[in-house]
């Protein structure tokens, strides 16, 4: 199982995970939406391409501007560079499995600028749904779930069977006869929403208006607003406020802290603010909160 809590870059948001075996560039666990310490998958992205297979309940991903259902049995792949999150739809206890693997490493050097860069780079697949009754979609599923038995048994030569997998997955994933487009604007319209992010990460603690963040993008304050209801599905304030809450479940976690001090130090500048908007987002009030932290495990089984 994976850590309960992804390391992403306060910043930049991508994920600072080591997706990586001792040898090989590449990652596969199984994760427990609810077993993160948020409750969900929190947005981030990676240079790595993830292949997902639902193995119980159905997640819901939200990527970019789309969102996504995938029920048990389906599966999702997320390009490099989405910005991506997940989350357990209806408490159905969704549990999947989870392949990064670097772009470079899907085929040997020599194939890559022919057969991997130009999906890797195309805007009009920030993702792809990944269906079994498509017979090329059934096969990733299931090389997807062989993959993580290798990585479980380590049996003899199993990173050669891993590097026949990853190459069959590629082939298949090539065989859904997508066209792939090229469009700039798209490219820069991602570029500049992570540049807000970035901006905003690095100065939640501080006191923000959307000016700032407009500028951080340099856009509009419509332009901006305009940006975060797409992509993120709120607003720009509204976001402030629940990456606070966020940054502010790490600090709980201090027993030295107390819910004045972590409020005031993720940019709340009233006590009885900082609570009601964290009982508004944990269903549960800061305290009671980090009352309950001691009885909780750093790591699923």
């Amino acid at each position: 199982m994976q850590h309960k809590e992804i390391k992403i870059d306060a910043g930049s948001l991508r994920e600072l995970t080591d997706h990586r075996t001792v040898v090989l560039p590449l990652a596969c666990y199984e994760t427990v939406i609810k077993q993160n310490i948020h409750g969900h998958i929190p947005l981030h992205w990676h240079t790595e391409l993830q292949f997902v297979y639902v193995v119980q309940g159905t997640a819901v991903f939200r990527v970019n501007e789309v969102q996504q259902m995938v029920k048990q049995g389906e599966g999702i792949f997320i390009n490099s560079g989405s910005l991506h999150m997940a989350e357990d739809e209806h408490h159905s206890g969704s549990v999947y499995i989870c392949l990064n693997v670097s772009p470079s490493f899907v085929l040997p050097q020599e194939l890559y600028t022919t057969y991997v860069y130009p999906y890797t780079h195309a805007t009009n697949l920030p993702f792809l749904l990944l269906s079994p009754s498509e017979p090329w979609a059934l096969h990733i599923l299931s090389s997807i779930e062989a993959i993580n038995t290798c990585i479980k048994l380590q049996s003899p030569c199993y990173e050669i069977h891993i590097v026949e997998h990853l190459a069959s997955i590629w082939r298949n994933f090539m065989q859904n006869g997508m066209v792939l487009e090229y469009n700039q604007a798209e490219t820069r319209k991602n570029q500049r929403m992570k540049e807000m992010l970035n901006w905003l990460h690095m100065h939640y603690a501080e006191k923000i208006k959307l000016e700032d963040i407009a500028k951080a993008g340099n856009l509009s304050r419509s332009e901006t607003c305009r940006y975060f209801k797409q992509i993120l599905n709120t607003s720009p304030m509204q976001y402030v406020i629940d990456y606070r809450i966020k940054q502010s479940l790490v600090l709980l976690h201090d027993p030295e802290s107390s819910v004045t001090d972590v409020g005031y130090r993720v940019g709340f500048n009233s006590t009885s603010y900082f609570i009601d908007k964290f009982r508004d987002a944990m269903n549960m009030t800061p305290l009671t909160y980090k009352n309950q932290v001691p009885r909780q495990k750093d790591i699923s089984p």
